[in-house]
C-alpha cells in the first residue's frame, strides 16, 4: 500500500470512531492507520478538515495526539491465486496467518497480506502478442486447487495490444506476466490486482434467470426454488436452524464457488464451520469442499466495524470469480448482525435514527447489497455467462417479522423462506413454513424442471401446496371434534398433507444419505406421494376404512424413501409404488 505523507492528529475518540484534524485533501473511504500501533480505520465523514474515521479494531487505549496517516486508496480487497481455501476476517487479514503471527488473539495492528507473496503458481497464457484485448479478457489461467482454474484478467480501465506475454511457468502473484500498449503508455499486468470493496464491479448487463440453483433440500428446490442469480432471506428467531440451513446451501448447492460470511455470528458457530468444511467432500468433485470455499469469519467479540465491511469483501471476492465466468453462491449470516454495526457506528455519528434506532439508510444499504447478486454478461470480448446468488439469514430480535431488517429485506429479495419457532419445537427441520414462505422465481425455473426433470413438476407443486392448506384449514375442526369425526375423503386429505409433511418436507442434516437429495429423486418422491394420496382418495370413495388405509404396511416405506441411496433409488421406488397400488387394491370396498 503506497502511502502518503500527510499526517492528521486524533482529537476524539468514540469507541470505534475516532475524530482526526489536519486531514485537508483526504477522500471518503479512504484508508487510514491510526495512533502509533498503526490500527487500520476508513474515513466514514468530512468536514473541512476534520474526518471521522471508522477503525476496524479495538481502540483500547488510543489517546488524542496520537497521529493518523493517510494511504490514499479506499477499502480494497486483493484478488490473485490463493483466495480459495482461504479463511479471512472482515476486511481480507487471512486469520491462519494471523494465528501463527500472534497466537490465538489478533494483535491489534498486524499487517499481513491477504495474498501470499512468496508462492509459485503455474501460469499458462490464453493470448499471444499483438492479442487486442479489452478489460475481462483472460491473459491465462492458473490451476488454483484441483476444481478451480484462475482466469487472469484484464483489469478494468486497460485496453490495447499485448506487447509481452509471460511464457508457461511459475511466477509469484507480484510478478509481471504481460504488457499492454494503451493510449497512455504500457501497462504491467501482474496476477495481483485490486478492488474498492464498495463498488460494484462492471458488467455487460443482467440477465433473466433461467437456471435453479440445486441445494439438494427439497422444500427449497421442489417447493420454493430460487435461481442461480436470484436473492433469498431466512428470517428465524434463536433455535430455528437459520445457521444449519446455510451450512447446508453452502456445503450441497450446485454453485462452483462457495462465498460463507460469518457476520457477527457467535463464534463457537464459525467454529463449526471451520472445522467441519476442510473435511466435507464435494459430492459433484470427490474434492475437499474448500477448494472452491472462501470463509469469511467475523465473529461477534470482533471489533464491530469490521463486521459492517464483512458483507462488501464477500460480495466482492464473488463478483471477481463471478467475472471469470463461474456461478458463485454467497451465504451472509447474517444481515441482521450487520445491520446492527451499522446502527452501532450511526449512534457513534450522532445521525438521526430511524425505525429502532436504525440509520435512515438502512433500506438502501441492504438494496446495494442485494442488488450485486444476478446473472450477467460478463466484461471481455468473449461472450460468457457468470452469476452470484446471495441467501442472507435474518435474525429478528424474539424472531419478529415486523422489525425493520426483516421487513427492508423482503421489499428486496424474491425468495423467503420463513423460519418457524413452533415446527422447530415438534423437531420439525429444516422448520420452513410452508405457509408463509414463497418463492418468486417458481415460473422462471418451470421450464428446467420440467424439460430436464419430469414434465408435472408445476402441477405437482401445485397439489402439494393444496393439501397443506387443505390440512390446515381443517386444523381448526380437528381441535373441535378430532380427526376421527371428519369424513373420510377430508381424512384422506390429512393422510395425504401427512406425508407430503412429515416424509417430504422434513430432511435430516445430518443423516448420510438424506442430508442431499438429487432433484429427479425429489420429483419421484413427491410424484409418489401423491399417487399415494390419489389411491386413498379413490378407496375410500369404493368403501374401504380409513383406519384398514392408516395401518397398511406400505405406509412405513414410504417415510424410508428419503433414506434410499442417492445413486440406485429407481427401482427400490418402483417397488414402494407396487406395494401400496397392490396392498390398497387388495383391502377392497365393504
Amino acid at each position: 500500500m503506497d502511502e502518503v505523507e500527510e499526517i492528521g492528529t486524533i482529537i476524539k475518540i468514540a469507541g470505534p470512531v475516532v475524530v482526526a484534524d489536519r486531514m485537508r485533501g483526504a477522500k471518503m473511504y479512504d484508508v487510514v492507520r491510526v495512533g502509533k500501533e498503526r490500527l487500520i480505520g476508513e474515513i466514514i465523514e468530512l468536514k473541512e478538515d476534520t474526518v471521522t474515521v471508522q477503525v476496524y479494531e479495538e481502540t483500547t487505549g488510543l489517546v488524542p495526539g496520537e497521529p493518523v496517516d493517510r494511504t490514499g486508496i479506499p477499502l480494497s480487497v486483493e484478488l490473485a491465486p490463493g483466495l480459495m481455501g482461504q479463511i479471512y476476517d472482515g476486511i481480507q487479514r487471512p486469520l491462519p496467518l494471523i494465528k501463527e503471527a500472534t497466537g490465538d488473539f489478533i494483535a491489534r495492528g498486524v499487517e499481513i497480506p491477504a495474498v501470499n507473496r512468496e508462492k509459485m503458481w503455474h501460469f499458462t497464457p490464453s493470448v499471444a502478442p499483438g492479442t487486442k484485448v479489452q478489460p475481462g479478457d483472460i491473459l491465462g489461467i492458473v490451476p488454483e486447487t484441483p476444481v478451480v482454474e484462475h482466469r487472469i484478467m484484464v483489469p478494468w480501465g486497460v485496453e490495447g495490444e499485448v506487447a509481452e506475454i509471460a511464457a508457461e511457468g511459475d511466477y509469484k502473484v507480484e510478478d509481471v506476466i504481460a504488457k499492454i500498449n494503451t493510449s497512455s503508455g504500457v501497462k504491467e499486468i501482474a496476477m495481483l490486482q485490486r478492488w474498492p470493496v464498495r463498488m460494484e464491479r462492471h458488467f455487460k448487463k443482467k440477465l433473466d434467470p433461467k437456471f435453479p440453483l440445486i441445494t439438494g433440500q427439497r422444500i427449497f428446490d421442489a417447493f420454493f426454488p430460487i435461481s442461480k442469480g436470484g436473492t433469498a432471506a431466512i428470517p428465524g428467531g434463536f433455535g430455528t436452524g437459520k445457521t444449519v440451513m446455510q451450512h447446508q446451501l453452502a456445503k450441497w448447492c450446485d454453485a462452483d464457488i462457495i462465498v460463507y460470511v460469518g457476520c457477527g455470528e457467535r463464534g463457537n458457530e464459525m467454529t463449526d464451520v471451520l472445522r467441519e468444511f476442510p473435511k466435507l467432500e464435494d459430492p459433484r468433485t470427490g474434492e475437499p469442499l474448500m477448494n472452491r470455499t472462501v470463509l469469511i469469519a467475523n465473529t461477534s467479540n470482533m471489533p464491530v466495524a469490521a463486521r459492517e465491511a464483512s458483507v462488501y469483501t464477500g460480495i466482492t471476492l464473488a463478483e471477481y470469480y463471478r467475472d471469470m465466468g463461474y456461478d458463485v453462491a454467497l451465504m451472509a449470516d447474517s444481515t441482521s448482525r450487520w445491520a446492527e454495526a451499522m446502527r452501532e457506528i450511526s449512534g457513534r455519528l450522532e445521525e438521526m435514527p430511524g425505525e429502532e434506532g436504525y440509520p435512515a439508510y438502512l433500506a438502501s444499504r441492504l438494496a446495494q447489497f442485494y442488488e450485486r447478486a444476478g446473472i450477467v454478461e460478463v466484461i471481455g470480448s468473449e461472450e460468457k455467462l457468470g452469476s452470484i446468488t446471495v441467501v442472507g439469514a435474518v435474525s429478528p430480535p424474539g424472531g419478529d417479522f415486523s422489525e425493520p431488517v426483516t421487513q427492508n429485506t423482503l421489499r428486496i429479495v424474491k425468495v423467503f423462506w420463513a423460519l418457524d419457532a413452533d415446527l422447530a419445537d415438534r423437531r420439525h427441520f429444516p422448520s420452513i413454513n410452508w405457509l408463509r414462505s414463497y418463492s418468486l422465481y417458481v415460473d422462471h425455473v418451470k421450464d428446467w424442471w420440467q424439460k430436464d426433470i419430469g414434465g408435472e413438476w408445476l402441477n405437482m407443486r401445485r397439489k402439494s401446496m393444496q393439501l397443506l392448506q387443505k390440512e390446515n384449514e381443517l386444523q381448526e375442526i380437528i381441535q373441535l371434534v378430532g380427526p376421527d369425526a371428519l369424513p373420510p375423503k377430508e381424512q384422506a386429505v390429512l393422510e395425504g398433507a401427512r406425508a407430503i409433511r412429515e416424509d417430504f418436507l422434513q430432511q435430516n442434516a445430518f443423516h448420510d444419505i438424506d442430508t442431499y437429495c438429487p432433484a429427479k429423486k425429489q420429483y419421484e418422491m413427491m410424484r409418489i406421494m401423491l399417487n399415494y394420496y390419489d389411491l386413498l382418495d379413490d378407496a375410500v370413495e369404493t368403501g374401504v376404512q380409513m383406519e384398514k388405509l392408516k395401518g397398511m404396511k406400505t405406509r412405513e416405506s414410504i417415510g424410508r424413501m428419503a433414506t434410499v441411496p442417492n445413486d440406485n433409488f429407481e427401482g427400490p421406488f418402483t417397488k414402494i409404488e407396487e406395494n401400496i397400488k397392490n396392498e390398497i387394491a387388495s383391502l377392497g370396498g365393504d
